[in-house]
């Protein structure tokens, strides 16, 4: 595989793995709210080729070629009928970050959590 063969067989992965769907999340309903994630997507990519001959005179050649990507979750949009807002989940984990969100959003929903 040449040089323009690999690069290209690297984008065309890349191209089906990053899509609109992969930044803006797949909607989720939660009775009447809808919860919209908002995802970076960071990647590089490199590739490279080379020949030569050894100490006997045979010829050679190689290459390689690679990509990375990096994808975090850095918002949520909620939806409540005409009312639209953003939560941010920048600074600390995701994670810990949604599990705070969580009254925040049940009270946008309307309800409260019930006590078990």
């Amino acid at each position: 595989m040449n040089f323009t063969e690999s690069m290209t067989a690297i984008f065309e992965q890349l191209q089906k793995f990053f899509r609109t769907e992969t930044v803006v999340g797949q909607p989720l309903q939660v009775g009447e709210i809808t919860l919209i994630p908002v995802i970076s997507v960071t990647f590089g990519a490199g590739n490279g080729v080379g020949s030569g001959k050894d100490q006997k005179g045979n010829d050679g050649e190689g290459g390689g070629g690679g990509a990375g990507g990096k994808i975090t979750p850095t918002a949520i949009i909620v939806v409540k009928k005409n009312d639209v807002s953003v939560l941010p989940l920048s600074g600390r984990g995701a994670m810990d970050r949604i599990v705070e969100m969580v009254p925040d959003i049940l009270s946008k929903v309307g309800g409260q959590p019930k006590d078990q």
